[in-house]
């Protein structure tokens, strides 16, 4: 029952890959990491909004994304000494271009067909597009996951998983899980940091520990619609992005650079908090996951905000912060191949539960 798992996360830094044993109650064996060449990057960050010639640059995109992540299933394959036939399915995240879920669609890509070409292996991936069809946001996908791997947790608890964005997983003693997105997670901060300072990311934070919160400008973000919303919500670049960012400090000129990045932090911290604090009053833990769990400049702002909490990397109660989400589709393929449904109807407003999807056969 060996799985791969391949997350590639609105940061676009690279791709993610996990070697799982499902009958190991999903045990982590081994990952590889694989870095996002900047051209191709480039390219993928462009998609996600319109421009010329799109279909064409879609589809060569998606064509290297897939050599990219065949390469670094080689490598696993070749470190661990397991062989492709050992490796049931590969769950493919792939790329999301598009998330449009109030129109009913949304896009990722990835080259499924040629990723089984190349590696040999089953390739299980198009997760999000059936729940969108039943009537849901398509996101968060991990809440079930998240569910599986800590049932046996304290609780109640929340899982929270800080890359590109923020989202959340709320688990108590009751059966029903719920969960949706916070907002930005790092893609505020990474966009403004590249922007100001040529610098692909603010590193432990360190450069928004510098500055001081500039409360007017916190205040207009937050008057943001989203945040006010309740879930089921999900979020992409196509609402928080560097235009948008723009947009509100034209209201607020003569901010400087590191207090505009504090306030970016705290942005992320509050709607993080508040989002816990009105959904699920009584969390006791809160387990970070994703790039975020290394900045500590914003857990201790998440400590700050939720002084009845203990906030802490899962790392901590060994279930690995950097992996989770690759982890996470390698379970969803699993999943997929027994006919198991794998959405959350509370969690993404679906209509019903529905096995997540598409299957290439090696």
């Amino acid at each position: 029952m060996l799985y791969l798992g391949i997350m590639s996360g609105t940061s676009l830094d690279g791709i993610d890959i996990s070697l799982v044993d499902i009958d190991s109650n999903c045990r982590h064996i081994a990952s590889q990491y694989v870095p996002m060449p900047t051209q191709l990057k480039n390219e993928l960050l462009s998609l996600c909004s319109s421009g010329s010639d799109e279909i064409n640059r879609a589809a060569l995109a998606e064509q290297q994304w897939a050599q990219l992540a065949a390469q670094g299933v080689k490598q696993l394959l070749n470190d661990t000494h397991i062989s492709a036939h050992q490796i049931r399915a590969i769950g493919s995240h792939g790329q999301t271009i598009r998330h449009e879920p109030a129109q009913r669609y949304t896009v990722q890509i990835g080259s499924p067909a040629l990723l089984t070409e190349l590696t040999g292996i089953c390739v299980v991936t198009d997760f999000r597009s059936r729940d969108v069809a039943a009537g849901g946001q398509g996101a968060p996908l991990v809440p079930a996951f998240h569910h599986m791997l800590f049932e046996n947790h304290a609780k109640p608890c929340a899982i929270l998983n800080i890359g590109g964005f923020s989202n959340i997983t709320l688990l108590n003693q009751q059966e029903e899980t719920h969960g949706f997105d916070c907002g930005p997670g790092n893609v505020l901060m990474d966009a403004w940091i590249q922007h100001s300072k040529n610098s692909a990311y603010d590193h432990n934070g360190g450069w928004a520990a510098q500055g001081t919160v500039n409360q007017p400008l916190l205040s207009t973000m937050l008057q943001e619609p989203f945040f006010a919303t309740q879930g089921p919500k999900s979020t992409g670049r196509e609402l928080f992005n560097l235009a948008w960012l723009q947009d509100i400090l034209a209201q607020h000129p003569s901010i400087p650079a590191q207090d505009v990045q504090a306030t970016l932090c705290e942005l992320t911290a509050q709607s993080i908090a508040q989002a816990i604090q009105q959904t699920q009053a009584d969390t006791q833990a809160v387990w970070v996951c994703g790039g975020g769990a290394h900045n500590e400049n914003l857990l201790g702002r998440l400590r700050r905000l939720l002084p009845h909490c203990s906030v802490a990397s899962t790392d901590s109660i060994d279930v690995s912060a950097d992996w989770m989400e690759a982890m996470a589709f390698a379970w969803l393929a699993h999943c997929c191949l027994e006919g198991i449904p794998a959405n959350r109807p509370a969690v993404t407003g679906a209509n019903g539960l529905r096995v997540l999807g598409a299957i290439y056969p090696a």
